[in-house]
């Protein structure tokens, strides 16, 4: 493994200088695997897969530094090598997603709901402001910051705050061993006994239940735990182990929105992702969902103009909407993400001004 040292990314400096100065909008990117997440942007293109490479790597301190540009493919490769991984599996929607794009999106995998989110494993990061200056918050321990975290807010900040440069990231072992359990159950049955199990010390990492009434489970840890979680929770509910070989790709194509529930059942239809708290209940919605992260994150397909309906009833859980991925006809003029609170918008409004008092960067992207 050869590792890329620090060095001054000035292309990139002179580029958001000279946009700032004609007060020019730049649309952020690596490798366009997550453009269709969010309202479109318009502007010129600063694409940061030109500044790849892994800066530093230490496996038993468990931090990998790497810059932005960096294929996310490429670096879970060089973290298998060591047996370690992104514990918080982030979606890759293809081959030439970046480091940079992973934290600017922000999004997690299967995993989230046991180990944390990207924002989690952010441990300091350097980015271009716009004012073209190169800023370090963070560093590669856990505990070193005093004050406001910075590293952490850039994750799902959608590229708003400026160009994200390079990213320290803690990684993790990979689990000793790992089982899925499949169950028949019907959609309050299985939120029902995923709330049960959570409040049992179970080496539960990853759920997703969808229809036909069938729930999923994913064990990780050490074997024993492992082993009797299995048998205690089949004797509970009537579970079937699956053999990893097969499990281990269905996981995958989970992570990476690959399942046959991710293809668009018509094409008038957007997928809308619904983040709730993981006691709520079903919701009164007549779209059957693929529910994750032991019902916390619910995905289903509707189209745009149920945008009211599917609000009102995510709100009324306490939670929120995202219309997620665009059908053919497009979002019809509905905001991707639900407005933000007051309290949350000045802030927001306030971070903004301060990194990108021009507004060059994704303008019209809000912070996820």
């Amino acid at each position: 493994m050869s590792l890329t040292p620090h060095e001054h990314p000035g292309e990139l400096i002179e580029r958001v200088q000279t946009a700032a100065a004609a007060r020019t909008p730049l649309r952020i990117a690596g490798g366009r695997t997550k453009s269709f997440y969010g309202e479109a942007v318009q502007g010129d293109t600063l694409s940061t897969t030109g500044w790849a490479g892994i800066v530093s790597y230490e496996p038993t301190e468990l931090v990998v530094t790497v810059r932005a540009g960096t294929r996310l493919a490429e670096l879970e490769a060089v973290l298998a090598e060591r047996g370690q991984c992104l514990a918080f599996e982030p979606p890759r929607f293809g081959a030439e997603g970046t480091v940079g794009g992973m934290v600017a999106a922000g999004l997690s995998g299967p995993a989230r709901a046991s180990v944390g989110s990207v924002r989690d494993f952010v441990l300091g990061a350097r980015f271009i402001n716009g004012r073209g200056e190169l800023l370090t918050f963070g560093g590669q321990v856990m505990k070193n910051v005093a004050g406001y975290d910075v590293s952490r807010v850039l994750a799902g900040s959608m590229g708003t705050l400026g160009v994200i440069t390079e990213v320290s990231l803690k990684v993790l072992p990979v689990a000793p061993a790992e089982a899925t359990l499949v169950f028949g159950l019907s959609q309050h049955d299985a939120l029902e006994q995923l709330h049960r199990w959570g409040g049992q010390p179970l080496p539960i990492n990853a759920s997703r239940w969808d229809a036909p009434d069938r729930l999923h489970v994913r064990l990780r840890g050490a074997a024993a735990a492992v082993e009797a979680a299995c048998e205690r929770m089949a004797r509970e509910a009537g579970g079937t182990r699956l053999d990893n070989a097969q499990a281990g790709p269905e996981w995958t194509d989970c992570r990476d929105q690959r399942l046959p529930f991710f293809q668009a059942p018509s094409a008038g239809l957007c997928l809308w992702r619904l983040s709730v708290p993981q006691t709520a209940p079903v919701l009164d919605l007549p779209w059957a969902p693929l529910i994750e992260w032991q019902g916390a994150q619910r995905w289903l397909w509707a189209p745009a103009s149920a945008a009211a309906d599917i609000r009102a009833a995510t709100a009324a859980a306490r939670g929120h909407a995202t219309l997620f991925r665009a059908g053919s006809e497009g979002t019809m003029g509905v905001p991707c993400f639900d407005r933000l609170g007051p309290t949350l918008d000045t802030i927001t409004q306030r971070l903004r001004a301060e990194f990108d008092p021009a507004g060059i960067f994704n303008p019209g992207k809000p912070l996820d």
